[in-house]
């Protein structure tokens, strides 16, 4: 699950307008606490994260991130301590709206999850369309399979609205909203907040600190006595070349 800022959580950029020119990019980076759409994803502790990106002058782009986690063995499997995200898509812009669509698959790699009672495999498919419009990028994510190992949850979706505001100096201020609806599982939905500062340091390192939180189940969240849903802080520190 990629995480957008450092300390939120994960992964995919926020739509922009394509690059002028072709690039390839790497990350690695290290947060506090892995949360991904308000969840964390490390039981509460640290994760070591890092990825790689492709865009073509066109518009195309693909990309792999990963990080460890621990919610698939906390949930009973044998297996399942490393996520990895694969994604492509396509960016451009329609007069002052920046657009992003996609296709992203998180594959839990080796993952046992369908084999615990009352879980299915956790590895899920996802398309996503996002627009921006000045400051709001708006985005939806849907569902091509079961999400994250709740059976039945195929065509579940995810939306996310978020502002990134310039506070100079390197600063950026990142408030979020998300919902996430578990389809046929009541217990699974819920509603996330965050808000990010993160700081560019310089010389492709950046530094993040997030407020989160969520509304989740209590019950259903909570693995190995840690319910992953509670508000907290965390923070990350990420270097890009």
């Amino acid at each position: 699950m990629i995480a957008l800022a450092l300390g939120s959580v994960s992964g995919l950029a926020q739509a922009q307008a394509a690059a002028p020119e072709s690039s390839l990019s790497f990350n690695v980076g290290a947060v506090s606490d892995y949360r991904y759409r308000g969840l964390s994803q490390s039981r509460l502790q640290p994760a070591l994260q890092g990825g790689m990106d492709y865009a073509d002058k066109s518009g195309f782009y693909v990309g792999a991130w990963g990080s460890s986690i621990k919610f698939i063995k906390d949930s009973g499997a044998s297996k399942g301590g490393v996520e990895l995200d694969l994604y492509g898509g396509y960016k451009g812009a329609v007069g002052d709206v920046a657009y992003d669509v996609g296709f992203l698959r998180y594959e839990y790699i080796g993952n046992k999850l369908g084999e615990v009672t009352g879980f299915a495999n956790a590895n899920t498919s996802e398309v996503y369309g996002a627009a921006t419009f000045g400051l709001v990028t708006a985005k939806y994510s849907h569902s091509l399979t079961n999400v994250f190992g709740t059976p039945n949850s195929k065509n579940s979706y995810y939306l996310d609205l978020s502002a990134a505001f310039d506070l100079g100096n390197g600063f950026t201020l990142v408030p979020h909203v998300g919902h996430q609806m578990v389809k046929n599982t009541d217990a699974g939905t819920y509603t996330d907040y965050a808000l990010t500062l993160n700081k560019d340091l310089g010389n492709g390192l950046s530094a993040s600190a997030a407020v989160v939180g969520t509304d989740a189940d209590k019950v259903f969240y909570t693995l190995k006595d840690k319910f992953n849903g509670k508000s907290g802080v965390t923070v990350g520190l990420k270097y890009a070349f």
